[in-house]
């Protein structure tokens, strides 16, 4: 009995996590040309302007290339992964204040048949949505740059999902404790800009001190990264890439779980 209830409570669920993804997606139809700087142009600006600009000087000065790789090439694909973390947190911190507090969309979500649980994991599916244009349309640019050298290379969009995933599920349940907005920006400088350039993006982290190499290696932007690059350039290992993902899993799993009691406590009890 309590099998056929759990069964026929699933469909449920689905349907109105679904709801609350397609009303994320109806509010971003009017909203998605302001998201196309900070989620594509400044991107591809910065691997024209890094990777073929700075690039060439790179690749003049190391006859054998940097890890044996052009500039473009190696900084490419952790581009890919670092963009994903850009998007997540964007995405999860002053909008998961607006739904709480400014707009009280969650409030409004609360009055329909629609759980704490339900909105969680619609807002992280929508940002799924969100990562999974942005990583498609990215790895694009770089195939058009000649930086995917594998046919691998196609799964480093579900890895910039996964990364994306892996700082948007734990922001989000930071974000539903804040009273206010003030916070998101110390997050940003202290947090997302130190990770998006020390976690092996623009350079292989062997040439930080030991102890800046062990904090790198701890951040989940460096599993990404090192997962999309192997997956671009065809040399991912199967067990370094397995644990690359199994990492990446925790912290998406772990920071949905602890969103579920947040968002629980904020909005309900």
């Amino acid at each position: 009995m309590a099998s056929a209830i759990a069964v026929d409570q699933q469909p449920r669920t689905l349907e109105r996590v679904g709801r609350v993804i397609s009303g994320f997606a109806i509010s971003y139809r009017r909203t998605w040309r302001g998201s196309v700087v900070s989620s594509f142009l400044n991107p591809v600006l910065f691997l024209l302007a890094m990777g073929v600009g700075l690039g060439e000087l790179v690749d003049e000065q190391n006859s054998g290339g940097l890890e044996g790789l052009s500039y473009l090439s190696f900084i490419g694909p952790g581009l890919l992964a670092a963009t994903a973390m850009q998007v997540a947190a964007g995405e999860s911190t002053w909008p998961v204040m607006g739904g709480i507090k400014w707009r009280k969309g969650y409030h409004a979500m609360l009055a329909a048949p629609i759980n704490a649980r339900d909105i969680v994991y619609g807002h992280l599916g929508w940002v799924a949505v969100r990562l999974l244009v942005t990583c498609s349309i990215f790895l694009g640019v770089l195939a058009v740059f000649g930086v995917v050298e594998s046919p691998w290379g196609i799964l480093a969009v579900p890895a910039g999902v996964l990364t994306g995933l892996a700082f948007a599920a734990p922001i989000t349940a930071f974000a539903a404790t804040q009273e206010n907005d003030s916070s998101f920006a110390s997050l940003m400088r202290f947090g997302i800009l130190p990770m998006f350039l020390f976690s092996g993006t623009f350079f292989p982290i062997d040439q930080l001190p030991p102890a800046l190499q062990a904090a790198a290696t701890v951040t989940p932007l460096w599993h990404g990264v090192q997962l999309a690059r192997g997956l671009c350039l065809g040399d991912a290992g199967a067990v370094s890439s397995l644990g690359h993902v199994l990492y990446l899993l925790a912290w998406a799993g772990a920071g949905t779980i602890v969103a579920r009691w947040t968002f629980t406590r904020r909005l309900v009890v």
